[in-house]
């Protein structure tokens, strides 16, 4: 590992697995901490335990902002442990100078969306530090919900599962990165950001076989699938076809070399269900607006365990490999 932090760190892939693992990880290990899953199971499995940090630029941009990225992004750790968000914390760390009407507009995000997820915040503290000490703010949230759904868990998920994705992928990676550089497009791209609270609640009430899920938020696609195969020691093999691109994505990662299986996601989720619930998880998932193009995108084997394949219309294969190097910084 490099001996200063890079931004690749960051980048939800490789990079950032083994700074995780050989820095954090080997000071605090424990029995929780090690199943890696988006939120730790806590009391008797009856609540799930998560926190995250946002530093995204710009701070607003098509579809969301940096307010309703953080609420969305805490509820739906929640979420993909199988519980219901109830009680947030909200931590800001502001730069001096930066607008109060801003702030104010980020808060109303907030709010907005903590409704729509039936939580509140109980908790929070707020730090003003002085000029470039940030970049604009910092928002940090951490969250308690009640688990509807016991047994959830990457660590579990095998030849048994098919692998699901709720929607089209990537657009939240390419929506930063053309607000960013202020490249001009002609289409509608707006990022994923959503709650997926209501989603989830919907699969359990189903009584859909859930075996596991993941919002696919840095490193995308690619990285959940190969924490997932290195987790449960299995191979993930992944029809290229039916994997969901928008065009407007697809544009994007034609002009800059992009994969969109490599861009973030906030609003999109990765599901491992009993390949005898499919159809019934598909039927549920196409009731809601953010996933009526849900679709099955790979099935579970174990030709080459902790690895995932991607399968082309050709014929051919190819690994998919977590991502590695600097993605697109600060997209969350």
């Amino acid at each position: 590992m490099n001996k200063t932090v890079t931004l690749a760190m960051g980048n939800g892939g490789e990079e950032n697995n083994e700074l995780i693992s050989k820095v954090f990880y080997k000071a605090f290990k424990n029995e929780i901490l090690e199943k890696s899953e988006d939120a730790a199971v806590i009391h008797g499995g009856e609540l799930a335990f998560s926190t995250d940090s946002f530093t995204v630029s710009p701070l607003f941009f098509p579809g969301a902002d940096i307010g309703k990225l953080a609420i969305c992004g805490t509820c739906n750790d929640l979420a993909m442990m199988g519980a219901k968000p109830k009680y947030l914390t909200c931590s800001v760390i502001i730069e001096e100078g930066f607008s109060v009407r801003e702030l104010e507009k980020i808060v109303r995000s907030m709010k907005i969306e903590l409704e729509n997820n039936g939580a509140i915040i109980v908790s929070g503290d707020t730090k003003v530090v002085p000029r470039g000490s940030v970049d604009k703010i910092f928002i940090n949230t951490t969250g308690i919900g009640e688990i509807k759904k016991k047994g959830i868990s990457s660590n579990l998920i095998s030849e048994d599962d098919v692998i699901i994705v709720s929607r089209d992928i990537g657009c939240h990676g390419a929506t930063i990165f053309a607000a960013r550089e202020s490249i001009e497009l002609s289409t509608k791209l707006e990022s994923d950001c959503a709650s997926l609270t209501h989603q989830v609640q919907a699969l359990i009430e189903a009584n859909v076989k859930i075996t596991a899920l993941r919002d696919a938020t840095r490193g995308g696609v690619s990285a959940v699938l190969n924490e997932w195969a290195t987790q449960s020691n299995i191979c993930i093999e992944v029809d290229e076809e039916s994997i969901p691109v928008s065009e407007e994505v697809y544009g994007i990662c034609e002009i800059l070399g992009f994969e969109a299986v490599n861009l973030a996601n906030e609003g999109t989720f990765v599901l491992a269900i009993k390949k005898e619930d499919a159809q019934k998880a598909l039927e549920v998932l196409h009731g809601f607006e953010n996933s009526a193009n849900a679709v099955e995108i790979a099935t579970v084997s174990d030709q080459y365990p902790k690895k995932v394949i991607l399968k082309s219309s050709y014929g051919t294969k190819r690994f998919l490999d977590a991502p590695t190097g600097e993605l697109l910084p600060r997209i969350c």
